[in-house]
Order: structure tokens, then C-alpha cells, then sequence
């Protein structure tokens, strides 16, 4: 009952009464009845923040590590799911029981860059959290303003750590510090360890699927911001528990494993029982016409040539929609020609606009003639779902459109309909967000994201706890394109689509700690002027992250030397 005091509430006329000492009996049945539930809700014994969460698959495990992490772990924990289970799930949990509690009101989230923009999502539309992120303008217009004035923020771990921002972020103090891809902050002598070691901070959770990757004081130097002082210093530490020089290989793992249930959760796929069904990706390349053929390679050869006047944004949403369709490329060139004149530029945009048919539409009404699966049809451009929509009209298959800027209920009516009556659903990037779509088993990347965890999510829309059938996954792109190399590498050498969800992102985190695939793909395509050259520096990466891929499941079995299946929730 410590925390009861802590809360805050507004007392019913009832219990005001009882305070009061003026209640008759019904007033003082109410009462007592209320301080009952309240008295639950301080021993935790239940979330009160479940039923205000609806927008959330709510699973036990989650919910038994929320709940133990707010009872016996004090709100500091280290959480080391396995990958795919939703960590992130879990840290939403215990803010959110903390905010409905009225525990605490600053929030400080500590994220990779890459993954700034999906925390702010994930709160907004999953917890109904509001934040502000260091991609906002207001982080440039004052930065000592925007540390002191708002309360909950979610930061790019480099931006934080930078001289700039470090004196900021240190200066104040968090109720709760969250610090996503906790990994890195393995090594004591970095500015990462440094940073979150300096918060001034009540709780702090740090989230990683693999908290150990070369050697066990990585471990002790993570356990250390949490609770400094348990396992002592680094030197007691190997004496008692590192047996081998290398640092791998763990002493008295019993009494090593007793110390980290006092800080760490670790749920296992064995232990919740998590099943899911196969999944079968098959990449389907479209030979394009001659004159998109030609279109594809002016625009990239423009691209290239125009490096230091076109910024990183412009220059992949180009490309991006030139592998998309003719539709969606012109309306870019067109706004592009209003403030970078270039005769090329209107050149490229009229031959853009003379394109009517696309060769990848073609495949997609193949493919869906002969199919009667369910089947989701992701696109990433408004112009080119517009495009689809008329194509699949034209030919006589019924479908239903799901896009990002329609209201509650025209995407409810969208579902149903798919549910009901037609087998496809022309969906937008947040296509199925937070909706039970496990009746459909079959996906069509259409337009390919170039961040491999953005296909990850797509495919956990239908891949997940829930669903029944085997998955299919079919993946377009153009022949000789920029997405054709892009699922040689994810596709055909590191097997993505075989992967847990999950794993991808771990594997893409051992390459390098600020290793961008994205921006990466992108600079080889435009740097290699020839398809040798090109295919060459391609076959390089995918090397290199065959290397991280074996990296990650010699991890795993190190982890499972060391943590055996006793840290569940």
C-alpha cells in the first residue's frame, strides 16, 4: 500500500464523504467499495490502463511482465524478449499504468534515429500518448526550451548525446526513461553508457533482444544503470562470474541468474507458446516496357548528375516512384520542376506523363485474377493507389480501399467489406493498423519500402498470434531497379522472409550502430554508374550483412548459456 499515497485521484462524493465523515450507509457501501478497487490498483494486482487501451493485442506474457516489472522490479528493469514478442508492447504497458496512476508525468524515450518517428506512432495510436520527437522544428528553434518545456519526449539516442543536447537532457529530471536498443550501451567507456548513466531519473526501462553480444561485462555494464552497485565493480564481477578469457563463458550461472531476476524479464517464443503458421515469399520481376525501361535509367542518370543540387529526400522519393508508377513519378517531377528549373527535368516529366499503362499493373491483375486468397495490396503513393483503383475497376475486380486520410468509419466500412465481400484491399503504408486482419493470408508488396522493418510490419498485419493459414507474401519490382537488388539482398541471401519477425532488425543493429540500409542502397545505385559495378557493390553488402546475420545467432547461443529459461514473467 506505499504507492496508494502517491496517486492522484478525484474523490467521488461518496468516498469524500467517508473522508469527511458524513456518509450513511449507501454512501459508505460505495466508499468501501472504492477504496477496495484502490487498494488493488496500488498492489498492481491490476492494470488499470487495460480498458483504455483498444487498439492492442493484449497478450499474457505482456501483461505479466508489466505487472511484474511495476511490483517487484520498481519500475527498473531490463526488458530481453526474444525477438517478435513486443517489448515495445511491454514498456507502453507500465507507462501507460504509471500515467493512469498518476506516477509521473515526464517521459523521456532514447531510441536509434531510424526508429524515432515509429516510437512517436506507436505511443500516439496504440497508448494515445502524446510526444514530441527531436525530428520536430521546435527542437531547432530553442534547444534549451525544448528540454525544459516539454514533458514527454522521444529522442535520437546521437542527437541526445551530442554536445549540444548532453547538458540539456542532463540537467532536468525524468520520471521515466525508456532506451530502445539498449545493446548499445554495452560499452561504460561510450558516450551512449555515459548519457544514460548521467540522467537524473526515477525509473528507467531499457529495452534489447540481445543483452549480451561478445562477452558478459557487456551485461554487468547494462545491469549497472539499473540498479548500480549489484553486481558490484567490473573487477569483482569477472572474479566471481567470468570464467573464461575471452569473457564468454559464465561462472556460478545459478547465483549470476538469481542477481539478474532482480532486474531483467527475458520471455522466450518456447515459454508463451508462440506458433504462427509458414510464411512463403516469392519476388515477382516485371520486365517494363521500353519506353519505362528508358524512363527508369534518364531519371536515374539525371539523379546522379544532379547530386549536389538535389537533397537525400528528393532524390529517393524520385526513385522510389519511378519503380511505383509513370502516374506517381510525373506528380513529383512536376513539383519538383516549381523550384529546381531544368529543361531536362520538363523533358523527363512529359515523357513521364505519356506513360497510360504501367507493365507492374499488368502483373498485379494477373496475379489476382488467378488467386482467390485474401489478399492486402500495399502502395506506398497516393497517386499510384489511385491509378490501381481504376486498373482493378477497368477489369472487373471488386476490392476495397483502405488509405491513411479517411475517417474511423469509411476505414471501418473498408474492412467489413473485405471481410465479407471482396478478396482484396488496396491499403495504404498503415493499411490494417491495429486491426484483426488474420481472416486475409496473402500480401502484395507492390510498391517495396527500402527499410526492411517497414515490410516487416506490413507482413505483421496478417502474421501474427491469431492467424490460421499459411502466409504469402509476393514482393514486385522492375527488372534491373534499384528494389530488384534490394531483394536479391533481403530475399534471396539473407532469407529475410524465413526470419522471426523481429530478427531483421536485430541482424540490420549488428552491421554498424548507425548503419542506415535505406540511405546505403541508395548511395550504391547512385554512386556505380554500370550494372556490374552496381551488382559488384550490392553483392558487398549483402556479404556484410551475412556476416551480421552470423553474428546475431552466435549471440543466441551464447544468451542461451547464460540465461537458460528462467527469466520469464
Amino acid at each position: 500500500m506505499d504507492n496508494f499515497y502517491t496517486f492522484k485521484f478525484n474523490h467521488t462524493p461518496a468516498l469524500q464523504a467517508l473522508i469527511d465523515g458524513q456518509s450513511d450507509s449507501i454512501d459508505y457501501y460505495y466508499a468501501r467499495t472504492e477504496l477496495f478497487n484502490l487498494s488493488l490498483m496500488a498492489d498492481y494486482d491490476q492494470l488499470v490502463c487495460l480498458a483504455t487501451l483498444t487498439a492492442i493485442d493484449k497478450h499474457w506474457y505482456q501483461i505479466e511482465t508489466a505487472r511484474k516489472v511495476l511490483r517487484q522490479l520498481g519500475g527498473r528493469a531490463l526488458l530481453a524478449d526474444e525477438v517478435g514478442l513486443g517489448k515495445t508492447i511491454e514498456a507502453g504497458l507500465i507507462l501507460s499504468e504509471y500515467l493512469a496512476r498518476g506516477m509521473i508525468q515526464s517521459i523521456l524515450v532514447l531510441t536509434p534515429a531510424s526508429l524515432v518517428s515509429q516510437w512517436q506512432l506507436e505511443l500516439s495510436e496504440k497508448f494515445n500518448i502524446d510526444t514530441i520527437t527531436t525530428d520536430s522544428d521546435a527542437r531547432q528553434q530553442n534547444t534549451e526550451e525544448f528540454w525544459t518545456e516539454h514533458p514527454r519526449i522521444i529522442a535520437s539516442l546521437n542527437t541526445a548525446k551530442s554536445p549540444k543536447h548532453y547538458p540539456h537532457v542532463t540537467a532536468r529530471s525524468w520520471d521515466l526513461v525508456i532506451v530502445d536498443e539498449a545493446h548499445h550501451l554495452k560499452n561504460r567507456s561510450t558516450l551512449n553508457w555515459k548519457l544514460v548513466n548521467a540522467l537524473n531519473k526515477r525509473f528507467i526501462l531499457m529495452l534489447t533482444a540481445t543483452p549480451v553480444q561478445n562477452s558478459l561485462v557487456e551485461l554487468f555494464n547494462l545491469l549497472t544503470l539499473l540498479k548500480p552497485g549489484l553486481l558490484k565493480t567490473e573487477a569483482a564481477f569477472k572474479k566471481e562470474y567470468v570464467s573464461s578469457s575471452n569473457g564468454r563463458v559464465p561462472k556460478n550461472p545459478e547465483k549470476l541468474r538469481q542477481l539478474m531476476r532482480e532486474v531483467m524479464v527475458r520471455n522466450t517464443r518456447s515459454l508463451v507458446d508462440v506458433q504462427l503458421p509458414k510464411r512463403f515469399a516469392t519476388t515477382i520481376t516485371v520486365t517494363p516496357s521500353p519506353s519505362e525501361q528508358k524512363l527508369y535509367q534518364d531519371l536515374t542518370q539525371f539523379l546522379r548528375d544532379q547530386d549536389e543540387n538535389l537533397d537525400k529526400f528528393s532524390r529517393t522519393n524520385l526513385l522510389m516512384r519511378a519503380g511505383s508508377s509513370s502516374r506517381a513519378l510525373t506528380e513529383s517531377l512536376k513539383n519538383l520542376a516549381k523550384r529546381l528549373p531544368s529543361d531536362e527535368l520538363k523533358t523527363l516529366t512529359r515523357r513521364a506523363a505519356k506513360i497510360k499503362q504501367v507493365e507492374k499493373a499488368k502483373a498485379l491483375v494477373d496475379l489476382l485474377k488467378q488467386s482467390s486468397q485474401k489478399t492486402i495490396v500495399f502502395t506506398t503513393h497516393k497517386a499510384t493507389s489511385a491509378y490501381l483503383a481504376e486498373t482493378l475497376l477497368d477489369e472487373g475486380i471488386p476490392f476495397a480501399e483502405f488509405l491513411g486520410d479517411m475517417s474511423l468509419k469509411q476505414k471501418d466500412a473498408a474492412i467489413d467489406a473485405f471481410r465479407e465481400r471482396v478478396s482484396v484491399l488496396l491499403a495504404s503504408e498503415t493499411g490494417g493498423e491495429g486491426r484483426n486482419i488474420q481472416f486475409a493470408n496473402s500480401i502484395v508488396n507492390y510498391d517495396l519500402p527500402w527499410n526492411p522493418m517497414k515490410i516487416e510490419q506490413r507482413i505483421g498485419r496478417i502474421h501474427r498470434i491469431g492467424q490460421t493459414q499459411d502466409v504469402f507474401i509476393f514482393n514486385f519490382c522492375l527488372k534491373d531497379s534499384i528494389e530488384e537488388y534490394i531483394l536479391r539482398i533481403l530475399h534471396d541471401k539473407i532469407n529475410m522472409f524465413e526470419l522471426v519477425v523481429g530478427e531483421i532488425e536485430t541482424i540490420l543493429g549488428n552491421v554498424d550502430d548507425d548503419f542506415d540500409f535505406s540511405e546505403l542502397v541508395m548511395s550504391i545505385w547512385l554512386k556505380h554508374q554500370s550494372l556490374p559495378s552496381v551488382s559488384a557493390a550490392f553483392d558487398q553488402l549483402a556479404d556484410d550483412l551475412l556476416k551480421a546475420k552470423d553474428k546475431y545467432q552466435s549471440t543466441q547461443e551464447l544468451e542461451s548459456q547464460i540465461f537458460g529459461a528462467d527469466f520469464e514473467a
